[in-house]
């Protein structure tokens, strides 16, 4: 097993290339001129929130990780992987291929992958599952914003 602190590095490192497509596809004059509800965050709080919930998140995975070998453990990481896949996927898939449909798909999975890590991860330590839920209840809001984006600009 790694060192704690390179384990840590490692989930950090992870989440920071899932970040790097928020980075690359961010919100652009398409999304500015996209009819939005009107309780939609301002655009200052999505850098601000992904920030915390992926140092949360890596946090969460670190912790599973130094746990001692399990199925559980490792399914919970398996999963965890594809949620972080899901996560990237989403940003190229609305701002990048402005695929506002294609999106909600993604999104769905997305927050069945976390509600599925956060089972497996309080098996294992229900501080990391903790950890998780922030990251929860954001996509669960992203999701109804991307459904009512989706609703407000059918052609």
């Amino acid at each position: 097993m790694l060192s704690s602190l390179l384990a840590l590095l490692i989930s950090l490192l992870l989440v920071g290339i899932t970040a790097t497509t928020g980075a690359r596809f961010r919100p652009d004059n398409w999304y500015r001129e996209l009819r939005k509800p009107r309780w939609t965050p301002p655009d200052i709080a999505f850098p601000i929130a992904w920030g915390v919930l992926y140092l949360l998140m890596a946090i969460a995975a670190w912790r599973v990780y130094m746990a001692d070998a399990s199925p559980l453990r490792t399914a919970g990481l398996i999963v965890y992987g594809l949620q972080l896949a899901a996560n990237a996927a989403w940003s190229w898939l609305f701002f990048g291929r402005k695929q506002i449909d294609a999106a909600l798909v993604d999104i769905v999975l997305l927050l069945g992958l976390i509600t599925l890590t956060i089972g497996l991860f309080v098996n294992v330590s229900a501080l990391a599952a903790g950890l998780m839920v922030p990251y929860w209840l954001w996509v669960a809001l992203a999701l109804v914003l991307n459904t009512s984006i989706l609703r407000l600009n059918k052609a």
